[in-house]
Formats: C-alpha cells, sequence, structure tokens
C-alpha cells in the first residue's frame, strides 16, 4: 500500500508545483523558443524563465481557465529582435499584440496556424519581406487595420512597416474583412479585384506604397465601400467613375498616370496614350493578355488540420505514456480536490474567481484569468469586505480619503438586491453596472469589476484608486465610495445614479421613438462636456493632469436637468492593459480615437480634444455617424445639410458657426492644429448665448 500512496504523493507534488502540468510543455517551450528570438538580449523578458509559470509569472501573458496561452501583450516594450515561428506552438492564442516596437525580419507564415487568433498587431515596426499569403486561411480574422480607421471590433494591423511583394489575393477569402489599411509600406504590383468580393469592406487604405497598374472596377463596385485611399503610389489608367459616390471618400493625390472624368485634379483619359479601355484589369478575369509578372500569383496553402482532427507524427511514440498520464492526472486531480474541499472548510470562502465569472456576462465568463490581477487577489479579508484599511504605504491623508469613501460589502449587496437582474444596467467586456438604493435613500449605480482586470501592483491599484477619490467637478459623475471583495473576487465603484441614461439615447432618434433636443440643450451639453474634460486636463494642487482616452457618446451620461456629465475619468488608472486595450478598440470602432495613435501609440489631451470633437458633430447633427459630407457641410457653413433636421430650422446661426469651427478644429488631422480645451471653454464662454 506504501507504494500507491507514494505514487499519489509525488504526483500531486509535482503537479501543484508546475500548475501545467504535462499539457502546459509544448506552450512553455514555445515561449522560450519566442523569447530568445523577440529579445535575443534578455533585456525585456526577464521574467519568461524555463521553470516559470507563463499564467502567473510571464509579463505580458494572460490564459484562460485551463491554463492555456490566450493573450500575448507586449506592445512598446522595447522589442528589436524577431518573431519565431515557434508563434505556432500557440494554439489557443486568440490575440498577439507586438505594435510599437522594433522587430525586423519576416512575418512567418506559421501564423496561419494560428486558427483562433482574432486580433493581429503587427505595426509600426520595421517586418520585411512578403505578406504571408497562408493569412488567407484565417478566419477568426475579421479586419486589416490601423486604428486610425473605426469599422470592425477585431484587427490585423501592419501598415508602418518594410513590408514588400505583392498584396496576396488571398485576402479575398476573409469575407467578413471590412477595413484594410497597408499603408506605408513597399508593396509592389497591383491591386488585387478580388478585394470586389468582400462585401463588407468599407474602408481600404493603400497609401504611400509603389504600386502600379489601374484602380479595379470590381473594387469601385463593393457594395459597402466608403474609403478607398490610394495616394502617393504610381497607379495609372481611367479611374472607374463607381468611385465618385464616394466623394471625398476616394483619395488619390500623387499619381500621376491616372485619369478620369469628374474627378477634381484629374485629367480626362480622353486621347490619353496609356489609357486602354479594353485591356482587362488586374485580376478581374482571364488575365492572358497581361504580362505574367504583373500578376501576383494565387497560391493553394492548405492548412495542416481541418479544425478538429489534426494528424501528429509523434501519435505513436506518446501513446504509451498515455495511460500514465492518464493515471497521474486523475490521482492529482483527487489530490487537488480534497486539499480544495479542506482550504474552503479552513476559510469558507468559494472561487472569487468562479463567483466573478457567473456573474458577468457570457463574455465575461469565458475570458481570461491573468498574471496581472488585481492585489486584492493575496490578501485576507477582515469581515469579507474592503482590504485597504491597514493603509500599508498610505499617506496619512490618503488614509483619510479612503476611508470616508469605503463601503461594505453588505451595504453593496443590500442596495442592489444581491445584485438582482431587474437592477442589471449594462454590462461591458470587464464590468457590470447595477442600480442600488443605499439605505439614506439615495440612488446609486455600482459597477462591479472582476479582479482579474485589476493592475497587478498594489501601489498603482491604489494610486489609480486615490486618482478616483480626488475627483471632484459638476460635470463628472461624482464617486461615491467603493468596496472590494475577494469573496465575490469584484471591486465594486459606487456613483450617484444619473436618471436620463447617456448621450446615445438622444442620437439618431426616430420620429415618435425618442426626445429630440432643442438647441438650447445641445448648447448646454456641448459647454457642459467641455467643462469636465478642461478640469481633467488642469493640473491642480489635489490632483494630477489626467486624460480621458475614452470620451464617447457613451461615456456622457444626461442627469435630470439635461446637465451632461462624464464618466469613467481616471477608470483606466485601475485596470490592467488588456482591458484599457479593449476599450480602445470600442473607441476606434466607434469614430473616436485620434489619427496620430496610430503613429505614437499614446494618449495626450489633444487625443481627449478630437474625441470631444467628434461629440460636438454628433450633436449638432443628431446623428452617431459622422460622414465626409457632414464635414464638408461645416466647412461650408451649409447648417441645413449639417444640423439635426428635427431641429426644424430653430437654431441660432451665430452659435452654429462658432460650434460648426470648434468640431472643425479640434478633429484636425495634425494635433498640433487643435485648441486645448482650456481655450475650447473660452471661447464658449465668449458667447454670451453659450452661457
Amino acid at each position: 500500500m506504501a507504494a500507491p500512496i507514494s505514487f499519489f504523493l509525488i504526483s500531486f507534488l509535482i503537479f501543484i508545483s508546475n500548475p501545467l502540468g504535462i499539457l502546459g510543455n509544448e506552450e512553455l517551450q514555445a515561449l522560450m523558443d519566442l523569447k530568445a528570438a523577440l529579445d535575443p538580449d534578455n533585456q525585456y523578458l526577464a521574467s519568461w524563465t524555463a521553470n516559470g509559470d507563463p499564467c502567473s509569472s510571464f509579463e505580458g501573458i494572460g490564459c484562460n481557465e485551463k491554463g492555456q496561452v490566450t493573450n500575448m501583450s507586449l506592445q512598446g516594450k522595447g522589442l528589436s529582435g524577431k518573431l519565431s515561428p515557434a508563434i505556432a506552438g500557440l494554439k489557443h492564442l486568440t490575440g498577439l499584440y507586438l505594435h510599437y516596437n522594433s522587430l525586423f525580419g519576416d512575418i512567418p507564415k506559421e501564423i496561419a496556424n494560428l486558427t483562433l487568433l482574432s486580433d493581429l498587431y503587427l505595426n509600426v515596426n520595421n517586418f520585411s519581406g512578403e505578406i504571408p499569403s497562408e493569412i488567407g486561411n484565417m478566419e477568426s480574422l475579421q479586419g486589416l487595420l490601423c486604428l486610425t480607421f473605426s469599422f470592425c471590433f477585431s484587427f490585423l494591423q501592419l501598415c508602418y512597416n518594410q513590408l514588400s511583394g505583392s498584396i496576396p489575393t488571398q485576402l479575398s477569402s476573409l469575407k467578413k474583412l471590412t477595413v484594410i489599411a497597408l499603408q506605408t509600406n513597399q508593396l509592389t504590383g497591383a491591386i488585387p479585384a478580388s478585394l470586389g468580393r468582400l462585401d463588407l469592406l468599407v474602408r481600404v487604405d493603400l497609401s504611400s506604397n509603389h504600386l502600379f497598374g489601374s484602380v479595379p472596377s470590381r473594387l469601385a463596385d463593393a457594395p459597402s465601400l466608403e474609403v478607398l485611399d490610394v495616394r502617393n503610389n504610381t497607379l495609372s489608367g481611367n479611374v472607374p467613375p463607381a468611385l465618385k459616390r464616394l466623394n471625398e471618400g476616394f483619395l488619390y493625390e500623387n499619381n500621376l498616370g491616372l485619369c478620369g472624368v469628374g474627378f477634381p485634379s484629374l485629367k480626362d483619359c480622353a486621347g490619353s496614350s496609356h489609357v486602354n479601355q479594353n485591356q482587362p484589369e488586374p485580376f478581374a478575369g482571364s488575365a492572358g493578355s497581361m504580362p505574367t509578372r504583373d500578376i501576383p500569383e494565387t497560391a493553394n496553402v492548405q492548412l495542416p488540420c481541418n479544425h478538429t482532427r489534426c494528424p501528429s507524427s509523434s501519435k505513436s511514440r506518446n501513446a504509451s505514456i498515455v495511460g500514465v498520464v492518464v493515471v497521474t492526472i486523475a490521482l492529482s486531480a483527487i489530490g487537488i480536490l480534497t486539499f480544495t474541499q479542506y482550504r474552503r472548510r479552513k476559510q469558507k470562502l468559494g472561487s472569487s474567481f468562479d463567483i466573478c465569472d457567473h456573474r458577468l456576462s457570457t463574455d465575461q465568463a469565458k475570458a481570461t484569468y491573468r498574471k496581472n490581477g488585481s492585489p486584492l487577489v493575496s490578501l485576507e479579508y477582515a469581515n469579507g469586505w474592503d482590504p485597504l484599511a491597514d493603509g500599508q504605504g498610505l499617506s496619512i491623508f490618503a488614509q483619510e480619503v479612503f476611508q470616508s469613501f469605503r463601503f461594505n460589502l453588505e451595504e453593496v449587496e443590500t442596495a442592489t438586491q444581491y445584485f438582482s437582474e431587474v437592477n442589471l444596467l449594462g454590462k461591458s467586456n470587464f464590468s457590470a453596472t447595477y442600480k442600488g438604493i443605499l439605505r439614506d435613500g439615495s440612488v446609486v449605480a455600482v459597477k462591479s469589476i472582476c479582479k482579474t482586470s485589476c493592475k497587478s501592483e498594489e501601489a498603482e491599484f491604489l494610486k489609480g484608486l486615490n486618482l478616483l477619490t480626488s475627483l471632484r467637478h459638476e460635470n463628472l459623475v461624482r464617486l461615491r465610495g467603493f468596496c472590494c471583495s475577494r469573496g465575490r473576487g469584484e471591486c465594486f465603484l459606487i456613483y450617484d445614479f444619473v436618471p436620463n441614461g447617456n448621450l446615445l439615447r438622444y442620437l439618431d432618434v426616430k420620429d415618435g421613438d425618442g426626445q429630440v433636443l432643442e438647441w438650447s440643450t445641445r448648447v448646454s451639453i456641448i459647454r457642459g462636456i467641455a467643462k469636465g474634460v478642461a478640469y481633467l486636463h488642469k493640473n491642480e494642487a489635489n490632483k494630477p493632469a489626467l486624460v480621458h482616452q475614452n470620451i464617447s457618446a457613451e461615456k456622457v451620461l444626461i442627469d435630470q436637468r439635461f446637465n451632461p456629465l462624464l464618466s469613467d475619468s481616471g477608470l483606466q488608472k485601475l485596470l490592467t492593459n488588456d482591458i484599457v486595450f479593449s476599450e480602445l478598440k470600442a473607441s476606434a470602432a466607434r469614430g473616436y480615437l485620434a489619427p496620430e495613435y496610430t503613429t505614437t501609440g499614446r494618449f495626450t489631451e489633444r487625443s481627449d480634444v478630437y474625441a470631444f470633437g467628434v461629440l460636438v458633430f454628433q450633436i449638432l447633427s443628431g446623428t452617431r455617424k459622422i460622414t465626409s459630407s457632414l464635414r464638408g457641410a461645416a466647412e461650408a457653413c451649409r447648417y441645413t445639410e449639417l444640423l439635426d433636421s428635427k431641429l426644424h430650422g430653430r437654431f441660432f446661426e451665430y452659435e452654429a458657426a462658432k460650434l460648426c469651427r470648434i468640431a472643425l478644429l479640434c478633429t484636425h488631422e495634425s494635433q498640433s492644429e487643435r485648441p486645448s480645451m482650456e481655450a475650447i471653454v473660452q471661447e464658449l464662454v465668449t458667447c454670451s448665448s453659450c452661457l
């Protein structure tokens, strides 16, 4: 009997000392190979060690509940190596973020083996070579774009590199593709006409390359196309007349060979020697009359497996140890179960991760647990709530502030009727918000944030929390307090409840379906938002200057007097990088992201100004989508085309002119041309009608 017991103990100890167990060896080896290539001098990935646990100690690595690597976030880390083909060993990877580094060399074709990958960010590096045609097999990818553009929620970024060769025709296999942005590379060849098969394609940016040939008519006829940017290439031939419908969305400057009728700055093709109306366009059909060297060939690439059954050359070699592995894992599981039950009886605490997952959205239930979890994870809790009572590392002032802001978990649960679905106001990818009533009768909104979405460094988390408690302004939603619970695996932020919802309710209002804001109310809302953002940007004695980063109509709440209140100010200071990045993608998708982020990867006060300008356009027009025609109307002071038709002409032209000018300045492509929020507030104050 001693032998089986010894075997069990050894198996159990091996399992708990290496949480990934046997199943994790392949991924661990892949990560170590990747480290050697990405960071050959071991300057930035020192936490990646052969005896470490990727899910708890590897910087930038996120895992799912099974301990499988699903996320690699290493953007802006200073990496100067290469991307190894070993990346294919991370079979469960859904997000790969390597942008804003100095990586060079080819993009490995093995990346196409990552069949679950939905986000691939390789932009702003020094990658060279051709774009792997195998990318066309990555069914999970839904978009190729730079964050300047905002039309989809899954991303592949290859812009701002040194990629050469032609654009793979295999991209036309990505039927969900909405945006293609390959600008600022060294791409050659013709524009594949097969891209016109993508019915959801909204924007194509191929500017600043070395592309030649004509603009394919099939691409021009793409039903959803709104923007085609081919500036700074060597294109020639007749521009398809169908592109006239794009108006300012067709950008073609610095292509001396282009011609066409009805396009400003293009000469008429009539009599032009370089135009052959009967010449077949590249890839549009039979290409027999075209030089073969000008036609990028379509590779017939097969994935090594069919997603469900993958042949393995090591199958027979591993068969002999399957029985031992199964027995080991089974015995280990029994040991862990026994150990867990004992620990739960001793601490009377449930699994905080499971509780958090089941309480949030289904998306959150499938979310990863990360090595950068909240500092609340490892602390014991007096009475099952806030761990900050010891005040370690806090000044006396901060301790007093935190004391005045702390709520008991029982208060939060009672206020929300134990987080009843009836009180659920909304969910995001990292939080859920509930309406609640405190014991004093005041109505609040309780934002529940899973502990795995909070910063891992306790000092940083407390610093962010201290910042939130310092924000006090008439145009910011007031933070009433907070509460952190290990038992629930969540941190709760308690805000004043704002009754009239967010600004989205008042955009795209259909007749009879919602309230149309009067002109004076719109002006007042714009002024209030400006004041709130200006307050965030101002450096004061008890508050540093703060960039909001996520200004949108959804973040502007409207109170009972129709005053605007900015929500989630400073919230990014509490959250992990991947959560903030996820929010950033949503912001980009809604059109609020400033264009300079594409090349800098940084937020500034002028980034907030850009988002504010978009809001001004939305409030004036009463619509969520700001088109180039709306901007054109603003520039030409054609107010009847810009302003919401539901105003029925009831507005002051002087105010309209001033607000249009502010919106245009704030959304200027160059951040240096945008005014400061303080200057905008002063501009609004000078108008007596805006007071």
